[in-house]
């Protein structure tokens, strides 16, 4: 992506086109599936539906009519979400035209847009080989537009540097930094030193916590490319390695399998959803997949808490 200042306006207004109309034409009345506000307000009574959540339910009401009724709520508007941004070094890979860095800033673009678009605030934490920048959180499509040149700026100190990331420091900068409840958004391909899976855990008991696991099909198996010198991104170590051997397409096929499951543990035991973005994939069919999740994840969160002499009232 280009770094000049026109650049993420024209980005932003392609990504408006694009994808932003075909949410508003698939999500339909689906928005609040994935943004919730922060603030309730009571606003009435009604009869206990499937998808409601147990936790409204009004028990003494309930008792004296026999029928479960939950409290409904009118939601502030006003939300406040983080975009906790990675932009260390193994993020600027990409085996396709579209490189992992460029995935996330289409990511942020979109989902910041659509927030800013209901009156909601956005604000981020950007991470080099440290925490380098602080945005705090402002509305509008100016600040999207902040957003997406930050992230296009600030990503190169980082490379230079070539330093191990640590995405715990960014985790429990943001536990520090955002007192009031919010969502997050954990944006990152996890490639990282051991360590952020408890400070993520912690994130996502105060706030509602995405993490967006950045890819590339690369990272996963090795075409048969022959000789090829490979560097650690992170590190910048380099090594000749042969991919016309068999064995060794194996080992790296198992090793990336191993990490993907000990990846894959560690979001599901941190208590978040997740949100698997390809270089690869198509923007808006990734989003809706994941509004999809966040439906399932909430019915079944919600089936699970419901009374079992409540059960037949669905």
């Amino acid at each position: 992506m280009s770094t000049s200042a026109t650049a993420p306006d024209a980005v932003l207004r392609r990504l408006e086109w694009t994808v932003l109309r075909r949410l508003d034409g698939l999500l339909h009345g689906d928005y609040r599936t994935l943004f919730r506000g922060s603030g309730l307000d009571f606003a009435d009574l009604r009869e206990y539906q499937f998808h409601d959540d147990v936790r409204h339910i009004d028990w003494n009401v309930t008792a004296r009519l026999a029928t479960p009724y939950v409290r409904e709520f009118n939601e502030e508007r006003d939300l406040t979400a983080w975009f906790l941004l990675d932009l260390s070094a193994s993020v600027d890979f990409g085996s396709t035209a579209q490189r992992k860095s460029g995935v996330a800033a289409e990511l942020v673009a979109v989902l910041a847009r659509a927030l800013t678009r209901h009156g909601n605030r956005v604000g981020a934490m950007l991470y080099g080989h440290r925490v380098d920048a602080v945005i705090p959180p402002r509305g509008g499509r100016a600040q999207v537009l902040h957003l997406m040149h930050a992230m296009t700026t600030r990503g190169e100190p980082a490379r230079a540097a070539a330093n191990a990331t640590r995405l715990g420091e960014l985790v429990e900068a943001a536990q520090r930094s955002v007192k009031r409840r919010a969502l997050v958004f954990v944006v990152s391909d996890f490639i990282s030193a051991p360590g952020w899976q408890k400070p993520l855990a912690a994130l996502a008991q105060r706030h509602d916590t995405v993490a967006v696991r950045l890819y590339d099909p690369l990272e996963q198996a090795l075409p048969d490319l022959g000789m090829m010198l490979v560097e650690d991104a992170e590190t910048g170590e380099q090594l000749f390695v042969d991919t016309h051997d068999r064995r060794f397409r194996r080992r790296f096929a198992d090793i990336a399998a191993r990490r993907e499951r000990e990846l894959r543990q560690g979001l599901a035991t941190a208590g978040v959803d997740t949100l698997e973005l390809s270089t690869a994939d198509d923007l808006a069919e990734a989003l809706m997949r994941f509004a999809d999740l966040r439906k399932r994840r909430a019915r079944a969160s919600n089936s699970a808490r419901l009374p079992a002499h409540l059960a037949t009232c669905r």
